[in-house]
């Protein structure tokens, strides 16, 4: 019995660590200068499939922030996919911030979230063994709840990076805001592209 009390009492704490961050100031990150470069790497979220290119999150969130945001998404890349292809990634266009969002497709395949966990977990070491800053983006699992798993949560406060946990699935949840059952539109872009320049904005960023 005791250890069942225990096991859920850090549960609670955790819990109630990952709200108290909600409520209060994200981690920090350095100031992106003018000239920086911000690598948004994932899978077809990242690409913006289902809008035009310069409506995807990442040229949105260009236009917003004022700084160079590379797009780097492949449709349909599983998290072992992106895993191999971040080095090369990191090494060829040297940003200072790596906005990570990832997952989905193994969710979709079934993969399971363990696998995935792993992999997001080593990627955002793999970044900030290069000392990159990341900023963790949670994707949903499909089903009724649309809810990106826990596993982001715990690997951003882990690492002390910030976390964007719900913009997705909100998004998401919404016809008017999807091109399909699976991707937004670029008004469902242009709202996650606002929460990211908020949460940049609230870590000191931008």
């Amino acid at each position: 019995m005791s250890g069942i009390l225990r096991r859920s009492t850090q549960i609670f704490a955790f819990a109630l660590a990952v709200s108290l961050a909600a409520c209060g100031k994200p981690p920090q990150l350095p100031r992106l200068g003018t000239d920086a470069v911000v690598l948004a790497f994932g899978d077809s979220l990242t690409f913006g499939t289902g809008a035009a290119d310069n409506e995807s999150y990442p040229a949105q969130l260009e236009r917003m922030i004022g700084r160079r945001v590379v797009r780097a998404g492949v449709p349909g890349e599983v998290t072992a996919q992106a895993l191999a292809r971040l080095p090369a990634a990191l090494d060829e266009r040297a940003p200072q911030l790596l906005l990570l969002c990832i997952g989905g497709n193994d969710f979709l395949r079934r993969l399971g979230t363990r696998q995935a966990a792993t992999n997001v977990r080593e990627m955002v070491r793999l970044a900030k063994l290069r000392n990159v800053d990341v900023v963790l983006i949670g994707a949903p699992e499909p089903g009724f709840t649309v809810t990106a798993p826990e596993f982001y949560a715990e690997i951003a406060q882990e690492f002390r990076i910030p976390y964007e946990g719900g913009v997705v699935s909100e998004v998401l949840r919404k016809a008017d805001l999807k091109s399909d059952p699976i991707h937004p539109n670029a008004k469902g872009y242009r709202i996650v592209a606002e929460r990211l320049t908020e949460l940049l904005r609230r870590s000191g960023a931008i």
